[in-house]
C-alpha cells in the first residue's frame, strides 16, 4: 500500500520536480532570449535605417522583451505540466523557435523581408496558442495577450521599416 503521510512520498517528489520545471522555464526562456539578443545587436545598420515616427526609443526593448519572457515561461511551464506533447506545446515550441529565428534573421542577416514572415507567423502562432489554451487553462492564453500586443506592434514596425528601405 503506498504512503499517505508527508514526507518522500512521490507526490513530495513530484512537487520538487515540479518546482525544478518551472525554475528551468523561468530561467532557461528569458536567457535564450537575452542571448539572442546580445548575438544579434541592431548596430550601426539599423541605426542608419529611415524609421516611422511611432519607432520606440532603443531602451524599451529590453525591458519589454524580458517581462514578456517572463510571460512566456509561465505560459509555457503550466503548457507543459498539463500536457507535454500536446497540440499546446507544440505551438509553445513552435513560438519559441520563430521568436528565435527573427532577431538573426533581422539585425544581423538584414532581410527584413524574410523577417516580416517570420513575425507574421510568429503573430499567427502566439494567436493560435492562446486560442488552443483558453478553455483549458486561462490564465496561460491570457498571459501570450500582451505578447501578441507586442508581436502586433513589432510587426506593424517590420513592415513600415521595410517599406521605409
Amino acid at each position: 500500500m503506498p504512503e499517505t503521510h508527508s514526507g518522500m512520498s512521490g507526490h513530495d517528489a513530484d512537487g520538487r520536480g515540479k518546482w525544478f520545471r518551472c525554475a528551468a522555464f523561468l530561467c532557461l526562456v528569458p536567457a535564450a532570449g537575452i542571448l539572442i539578443g546580445m548575438l544579434n545587436r541592431p548596430g550601426a545598420w539599423y541605426a542608419a535605417l529611415n524609421k516611422p515616427s511611432f519607432n520606440p526609443p532603443d531602451a524599451i526593448f529590453a525591458p519589454v522583451w524580458t517581462v514578456l519572457f517572463i510571460l512566456i515561461a509561465v505560459a509555457g511551464f503550466r503548457t507543459f505540466e498539463a500536457d507535454p506533447r500536446g497540440t499546446s506545446m507544440r505551438l509553445w515550441g513552435l513560438q519559441m523557435i520563430l521568436n528565435f529565428a527573427w532577431s538573426p534573421i533581422f539585425f544581423s542577416l538584414h532581410r527584413m523581408d524574410v523577417a516580416l514572415g517570420v513575425i507574421v507567423a510568429l503573430f499567427a502562432v502566439i494567436v493560435a496558442f492562446s486560442w488552443h489554451r483558453w478553455s483549458t487553462d486561462r490564465l496561460a492564453a491570457t498571459l501570450f495577450i500582451p505578447y501578441a500586443g507586442w508581436v502586433g506592434f513589432a510587426t506593424l514596425l517590420n513592415m513600415s521599416l521595410l517599406l521605409l528601405n
